[in-house]
Protein backbone atom coordinates (compact mmCIF):
# COMPACT_ATOMS: atom_id res chain seq x y z
CA UNK A 1 0.00 0.00 0.00
CA UNK A 2 3.29 2.48 0.74
CA UNK A 3 4.26 2.01 -2.52
CA UNK A 4 1.48 2.70 -4.28
CA UNK A 5 1.29 6.15 -2.34
CA UNK A 6 4.72 6.69 -3.23
CA UNK A 7 3.32 6.38 -7.08
CA UNK A 8 0.82 8.82 -6.52
CA UNK A 9 2.96 10.86 -4.97
CA UNK A 10 5.38 10.99 -8.05
CA UNK A 11 3.10 11.47 -10.14
CA UNK A 12 1.60 14.73 -8.47
CA UNK A 13 5.19 16.09 -8.41
CA UNK A 14 5.60 15.69 -12.19
CA UNK A 15 2.00 17.17 -12.66
CA UNK A 16 2.88 20.07 -11.04
CA UNK A 17 6.54 20.14 -12.97
CA UNK A 18 5.01 19.91 -15.65
CA UNK A 19 2.48 22.58 -15.40
CA UNK A 20 5.13 24.27 -13.81
CA UNK A 21 7.67 24.10 -16.56
CA UNK A 22 4.61 24.46 -19.43
CA UNK A 23 3.76 27.65 -18.14
CA UNK A 24 7.54 28.98 -17.50
CA UNK A 25 7.67 28.14 -21.10
CA UNK A 26 4.78 30.15 -22.46
CA UNK A 27 5.05 33.39 -20.61
CA UNK A 28 1.78 31.94 -18.02
CA UNK A 29 -0.22 31.07 -20.78
CA UNK A 30 -1.96 27.72 -20.97
CA UNK A 31 -0.14 25.36 -22.99
CA UNK A 32 -2.76 22.83 -23.93
CA UNK A 33 -1.89 19.20 -23.53
CA UNK A 34 1.18 18.59 -22.85
CA UNK A 35 2.11 17.50 -25.98
CA UNK A 36 -0.65 14.81 -25.92
CA UNK A 37 -2.72 16.97 -28.13
CA UNK A 38 -4.80 15.59 -31.52
CA UNK A 39 -2.28 18.05 -33.76
CA UNK A 40 1.11 17.54 -31.53
CA UNK A 41 3.47 14.93 -33.61
CA UNK A 42 3.34 12.40 -30.86
CA UNK A 43 -0.13 11.80 -31.94
CA UNK A 44 0.82 11.99 -35.45
CA UNK A 45 2.77 8.91 -35.29
CA UNK A 46 -0.03 6.56 -34.35
CA UNK A 47 -0.87 4.11 -37.66
CA UNK A 48 -4.12 2.45 -38.54
CA UNK A 49 -2.14 0.48 -40.74
CA UNK A 50 -0.05 -0.73 -38.21
CA UNK A 51 -2.40 -1.94 -35.75
CA UNK A 52 -1.95 -5.51 -33.58
CA UNK A 53 -2.87 -7.11 -31.14
CA UNK A 54 -0.43 -8.95 -28.21
CA UNK A 55 -0.95 -10.76 -25.10
CA UNK A 56 1.28 -11.10 -22.19
CA UNK A 57 2.19 -10.11 -18.37
CA UNK A 58 2.79 -6.48 -17.54
CA UNK A 59 6.60 -6.24 -16.18
CA UNK A 60 6.62 -2.76 -15.16
CA UNK A 61 4.38 0.70 -15.09
CA UNK A 62 6.37 3.18 -15.52
CA UNK A 63 6.58 7.22 -15.67
CA UNK A 64 7.96 8.09 -19.65
CA UNK A 65 8.04 11.42 -21.62
CA UNK A 66 8.11 9.98 -25.17
CA UNK A 67 9.37 13.06 -26.73
CA UNK A 68 10.73 16.16 -25.98
CA UNK A 69 8.67 19.10 -24.26
CA UNK A 70 5.93 16.88 -23.91
CA UNK A 71 4.20 16.06 -20.17
CA UNK A 72 4.73 12.82 -18.77
CA UNK A 73 2.79 9.72 -19.79
CA UNK A 74 2.23 6.16 -18.65
CA UNK A 75 3.76 2.79 -20.49
CA UNK A 76 3.70 -0.83 -19.82
CA UNK A 77 6.47 -2.99 -20.44
CA UNK A 78 4.72 -6.50 -21.75
CA UNK A 79 6.49 -9.48 -21.83
CA UNK A 80 4.62 -11.00 -24.57
CA UNK A 81 5.58 -14.49 -26.45
CA UNK A 82 8.21 -13.09 -28.66
CA UNK A 83 9.69 -10.40 -27.37
CA UNK A 84 9.29 -7.76 -24.12
CA UNK A 85 7.61 -4.40 -25.38
CA UNK A 86 6.93 -1.01 -24.19
CA UNK A 87 3.29 0.03 -24.58
CA UNK A 88 2.48 3.29 -24.34
CA UNK A 89 -1.14 4.16 -22.89
CA UNK A 90 -1.25 8.19 -22.93
CA UNK A 91 -0.75 11.14 -20.68
CA UNK A 92 -0.79 11.09 -16.73
CA UNK A 93 -3.95 12.89 -16.37
CA UNK A 94 -6.12 10.49 -18.13
CA UNK A 95 -4.61 7.43 -17.26
CA UNK A 96 -4.99 8.24 -13.61
CA UNK A 97 -8.56 9.12 -13.86
CA UNK A 98 -9.28 5.80 -15.50
CA UNK A 99 -11.64 3.26 -13.63
CA UNK A 100 -8.91 0.10 -15.00
CA UNK A 101 -6.05 -0.10 -12.88
CA UNK A 102 -3.01 -2.08 -14.41
CA UNK A 103 -0.09 -3.43 -12.10
CA UNK A 104 2.81 -5.59 -12.29
CA UNK A 105 1.78 -9.34 -13.23
CA UNK A 106 -1.33 -8.46 -14.48
CA UNK A 107 -2.27 -10.28 -17.22
CA UNK A 108 -3.32 -8.07 -20.09
CA UNK A 109 -4.21 -7.91 -24.02
CA UNK A 110 -3.09 -4.53 -26.31
CA UNK A 111 -4.30 -3.57 -29.15
CA UNK A 112 -1.96 -0.78 -31.04
CA UNK A 113 -0.48 0.74 -33.72
CA UNK A 114 3.55 -0.65 -33.66
CA UNK A 115 5.66 1.89 -34.45
CA UNK A 116 9.72 3.04 -34.06
CA UNK A 117 10.05 5.43 -31.61
CA UNK A 118 13.58 6.18 -31.30
CA UNK A 119 14.98 3.52 -32.83
CA UNK A 120 12.64 0.95 -30.65
CA UNK A 121 9.53 -1.08 -31.15
CA UNK A 122 6.86 0.71 -29.38
CA UNK A 123 3.00 -0.33 -28.90
CA UNK A 124 1.09 3.19 -29.42
CA UNK A 125 -2.32 2.06 -27.61
CA UNK A 126 -5.83 2.10 -28.20
CA UNK A 127 -7.12 -0.11 -25.69
CA UNK A 128 -5.91 -2.84 -23.22
CA UNK A 129 -8.00 -5.57 -21.47
CA UNK A 130 -7.57 -7.03 -18.54
CA UNK A 131 -9.56 -9.61 -17.40
CA UNK A 132 -13.03 -8.20 -18.41
CA UNK A 133 -12.51 -4.63 -17.60
CA UNK A 134 -11.20 -2.33 -20.91
CA UNK A 135 -9.21 0.56 -20.71
CA UNK A 136 -9.91 2.53 -24.12
CA UNK A 137 -7.57 5.09 -25.14
CA UNK A 138 -7.71 5.64 -28.67
CA UNK A 139 -10.39 4.61 -31.46
CA UNK A 140 -10.09 2.85 -34.60
CA UNK A 141 -8.35 5.69 -36.06
CA UNK A 142 -6.27 6.69 -33.53
CA UNK A 143 -7.89 9.71 -32.47
CA UNK A 144 -6.93 9.80 -28.74
CA UNK A 145 -10.47 9.72 -26.70
CA UNK A 146 -8.50 12.42 -24.02
CA UNK A 147 -8.93 15.09 -26.83
CA UNK A 148 -12.51 14.25 -27.27
CA UNK A 149 -13.73 17.10 -25.85
CA UNK A 150 -12.61 19.04 -28.82
CA UNK A 151 -14.34 17.73 -31.33
CA UNK A 152 -17.84 18.69 -29.72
Amino acid sequence: MRKIGVWIGAISLLSILCMSQSFAQQGMQWRGGGGWGIGAPYNKIYDPKTVETISGEVVSVDIITPMKGMCYGVHLMVKADKETISVHLGPGWYIENQDTKIEPKDKVEVTGSRVTLEGKPVIIAAEVRKGEEILKLRNKEGFPLWSGWRRR
